[in-house]
């Protein structure tokens, strides 16, 4: 395997004394694209709300970087630290803010350090972008939206960028242009990407491994290509054990 950037070893997460993921292993390597599947409710958004530092996790390890992450007293730090590291993460809510223009949004990926080197690295991944950067983000559509959010995280240049839920409330042409961006950004630039997504058989397309989670367990994993050749591992492992059925 490529340098390890994300190792998680029997991570157990979730709220309060509530357990959402149960013993969880994930690792991704340098330029490295892993889908995290499961129906919802499966725990693949707290676990990037775990690795983000977001919530505490309340069992196991995480590695990010090589160096094992210690839950800081304070989250929001804590998720700034992890940030400052290369650490990039795009919630299922997008997190714009709607009266900025796109813009000014994409000042924020870069901190407000540099905003001519955030739009010339975003409109480089997305051309489109050029057409709407003085438009406020509330006025776009959604799979502006989130393009958007993708540019945000992507032009600090992450060393791993997580992406929850990319095809949600979007037409699968619009998903069909995102996702090659991030297999691109994982070849040329080397980052890893940890790809939460429902659309399986177009992540499957640009991914190199897949990981389904079944009720907060791994119920498949194994490379891409292997699962999208026979789509009976994914709908077996969204299905659970037999006796769940």
């Amino acid at each position: 395997m490529s340098e390890s950037l994300l190792s998680l070893r029997g991570l157990v997460a979730g709220y309060g004394d509530i357990e959402v993921v149960h013993g969880l292993d994930l690792d991704v390597g340098r330029g490295e694209v892993v889908a995290l599947l499961g129906a919802n409710g499966a725990g693949k958004t707290t676990t990037l709300l775990t690795v983000s530092g977001l919530i505490r996790p309340l069992g196991g390890t995480i590695e990010l970087f090589g160096a094992a992450v210690r839950p800081g007293r304070r989250p929001r730090a804590e998720v700034g630290r992890r940030a400052r590291s290369g650490l990039g993460h795009v919630p299922e809510d997008r997190s714009l803010f709607p009266s900025l223009t796109a813009a000014d949004n994409l000042s924020l990926g870069m901190g407000w350090r540099d905003r001519k080197t955030a739009v010339r690295r975003a409109t480089e991944l997305f051309p489109a972008l050029e057409r709407f950067l003085t438009r406020q983000a509330g006025l776009l559509s959604g799979g502006e939206q989130q393009m958007l959010a993708i540019a945000r995280a992507l032009v600090a240049r992450p060393r791993l960028v997580m992406i929850d839920e990319l095809s949600l409330g979007l037409a699968p042409i619009i998903v069909a242009e995102l996702l090659p961006v991030l297999r691109r950004v994982a070849d040329e630039d080397g980052a890893g990407v940890l790809l939460v997504e429902q659309h399986v058989p177009l992540v499957l397309g640009v991914a190199d491994r897949a990981v389904v989670l079944s009720r907060g367990r791994v119920a498949a994993s194994g490379a891409a290509s292997e699962m999208a050749a026979d789509p009976s591992i994914v709908a077996a492992a969204y299905l659970g054990p037999a006796g769940d059925r």
